[in-house]
């Protein structure tokens, strides 16, 4: 027992079950100091005061800060968070403040010997099942694989449920340095899956840091579950630090967004969260105040049983009807695919090779026919060839399925057009169509090509008009690739070489900017998929969406190709590579500037102004993270350059100085 500065006896904790733990030398205080000293994976606050050694509970009564971060004045332990004094070695408060509050710190027995600093701390006790150890478990048993965060004050009894998760195996957690690039990543991951990620954050600017990718995710129909820490509920509303109605901040950007209670069904949101994210194709949103995380709950885990149906739904036998006249009747049928025919790429080559119909796509389904097929045309629009410019313009009749009818697609309006979807509003969103038929891309395909069978379709085989497109087109970017001013290396060259090294199996993330297009016009895909930010367009994506490529399946070769400016806005993500292991090959563009900014300046008049960046040399940046660092400055480095970068393990970035008019 020790006396009190007010004179009260004072009792250290129970030592009954405690047990001694040693103190490293080096975080023993010197006279009139107190430090923070993590002991027994526990932080206590240590302190030295009139030749005595104290050890407290290292937690403000008031607000959880820590008393290790304090001062010591007047042989009393000043907190640093509200300004009140204890006593160093029993955790007292001293004087009047003892008759105004009942805030003692908890304080422990020390010993100091020959053999160094002893502290007797109470044995720790397992902890039990918290519900958000109930949220976890039933979103992994949803199929939630991987998380992408922020670990922080307002969600870590939520990160700590993550933790036991991944000591299990069950989840993969992707500490990231930005949560702008934990939204994004996770974006591309829905992308790419079907399935949702998680990206997680905490409240106020943690929060409002998701709000651009998973903008992304809603315009681009990719399932995300966002999960945010909110304050305590006690001083929610009331003002306080990082206090931001999160409900409706992102009541816009998400289908859902529910407040968990300490009262909640947790395992019922938690599952109407995967649920909502997968079959709305979009955000889903939880918050989690802070206390909330932590209570506990023995509560089961939610199970997907009996929760999802199957999406293939056939279409309504008129339409098809209609459909199947349209095509019967067309000389020269173009088959145009979106993004949401993905699932249905043997349905589109089947159909395509039965008509003898080119395959156009858009940007965002760039690969689901390859290039090198007899019937694929490449991209259509303003990222596209002009191999499928043409071939839509000799068209009689579009078939489109899962695409967008964008302003940046190029689809004519002019052309008779039969529309695929599973969606009512994508039917006629922009422009009427002549025909539509709703359901499962796959479903509607597989009929649609029985019944012209049947009918008998009097359409014009155009192999023949799709390799030579291919042959002018092909010459014409031979001859852009040889293109040298003597200030860069051409974009052309640039994709040429990935083109002749990329893996088959590789998945490509693309950011925003002139390299952008110019990859969709020169980059022949032999069926690598393309992922991109496609109605938000936002720079930045490019890198962070690599690393959900990754996540959705390490064992493909992820390719990150972006520009200065996108990339240095998300550049620190990085070192979350190298720390993850994630093998992100990485092909930036560098050309200094601002590139497609600049042209938007001049194309509209304007003088290009505030467009130029300062970079640094973004090889040696890599090196400097820990990555692999190559750096080009002639198209004559290209081909050494591309095999060093698919070669060598781990993070690697291939900076190629470009010419920015050599696009």
């Amino acid at each position: 027992m020790d006396i009190g500065l007010d004179g009260r006896e004072e009792r250290y904790m129970d030592s009954t079950t405690n047990s001694w733990h040693e103190v490293a030398q080096i975080d023993v205080p010197e006279e009139g100091r107190v430090r923070s000293v993590t002991v027994d994976g526990r932080s206590i606050a240590l302190t030295r005061c009139g030749g005595r050694l104290g050890a407290l509970e290292n937690h403000c009564p008031h607000q959880g800060g820590p008393l290790g971060e304090g001062s010591i004045e007047d042989g009393l332990l000043r907190c640093p968070w509200h300004g009140y004094d204890y006593d160093p070695v029993t955790g007292a408060p001293p004087g009047l403040l003892a008759d105004h509050l009942d805030d003692r710190v908890a304080a422990y027995e020390v010993e100091e010997g020959p053999e160094g600093v002893k502290v007797r701390l109470p044995d720790q006790v397992a902890v039990g099942r918290t519900v958000a150890d109930v949220l976890v478990e039933t979103l992994v048993a949803h199929g939630v694989d991987t998380v992408f965060g922020m670990v922080g004050h307002s969600n870590l009894g939520f990160a700590d449920a993550l933790r036991h998760a991944e000591e299990r195996g069950e989840l993969r957690y992707i500490g990231i340095r930005h949560e702008g690039a934990a939204a994004f990543a996770a974006s591309a991951y829905g992308k790419l899956t079907g399935r949702p990620a998680v990206c997680f954050a905490i409240a106020g600017p943690g929060s409002t840091n998701l709000l651009t990718g998973l903008y992304d995710a809603k315009l681009d129909s990719a399932p995300v579950v966002a999960i945010s820490g909110q304050v305590p509920s006690k001083v929610l509303g009331r003002g306080a630090f990082q206090d931001l109605d999160l409900g409706a901040v992102f009541r816009d950007v998400a289908i859902s967004t529910t407040t968990v209670q300490s009262g909640s069904d947790h395992a019922e949101l938690a599952a109407l969260a995967v649920k909502h994210a997968r079959d709305g194709r979009g955000v889903a949103h939880l918050v989690l105040p802070d206390e909330v995380q932590a209570q506990p709950s023995s509560a089961p885990a939610g199970s997907p049983d009996g929760r999802y149906s199957r999406r293939p739904v056939g279409p309504d036998p008129d339409a098809l009807a209609r459909a199947t006249q349209l095509l019967t009747e067309a000389h020269r049928p173009v088959l145009v695919v979106g993004h949401g025919a993905r699932g249905a790429r043997d349905e589109v080559i089947s159909l395509a090779e039965q008509l003898g119909a080119p395959v156009l796509t858009t940007f965002k389904a760039k690969g689901l026919v390859p290039d090198t097929h007899p019937l694929g045309a490449g991209v259509l629009g303003r990222s596209g060839t002009p191999v499928a410019s043409w071939l839509m313009n000799e068209a009689d009749l579009l078939v489109v399925v899962g695409a967008s009818f964008s302003n940046h697609t190029g689809i004519a309006p002019w052309q008779r057009i039969v529309q695929i979807d599973d969606t009512p509003t994508a039917i006629g969103r922009f422009d009427a169509v002549t025909a539509e038929v709703l359901g499962d891309a796959a479903v509607v395909l597989t009929a649609l090509a029985d019944a012209v069978r049947a009918a008998g379709a009097d359409a014009e085989d155009q192999r023949g008009d799709v390799a030579e497109r291919w042959t002018i087109w092909r010459a014409e970017k031979a001859r852009r690739v040889a293109d040298d001013r003597g200030r860069g290396v051409s974009a052309a060259a640039v994709f040429a070489a990935l083109s002749e090294h990329l893996p088959t199996e590789a998945v490509v993330a693309v950011d925003v900017g002139n390299h952008a297009y110019s990859l969709g016009r020169y980059l022949e895909s032999k069926g690598q998929p393309v992922l991109m930010s496609g109605y938000l367009g936002s720079i930045g994506f490019g890198y962070p969406a690599a690393m959900g490529a990754w996540a959705a399946d390490p064992t493909r070769t992820v390719v990150a190709v972006t520009g200065d400016g996108g990339f240095g806005q998300y550049a620190m993500e990085l070192t979350t590579a190298v720390h993850h292991g994630i093998p992100v090959k990485h092909v930036l563009l560098n050309n200094n500037a601002l590139g497609k900014i600049s042209k938007e300046q001049l194309a509209a008049d304007y003088p290009v102004w505030h467009t130029s960046l300062t970079n640094p040399d973004w090889a040696a940046y890599a090196v400097l993270c820990g990555a692999h660092g190559i750096r080009v400055t002639h198209r004559d480095q290209l081909d050494a350059a591309m095999t060093e970068l698919f070669a060598t393990d781990g993070p690697v970035l291939l900076c190629v100085e470009q010419d920015a008019e050599l696009l």
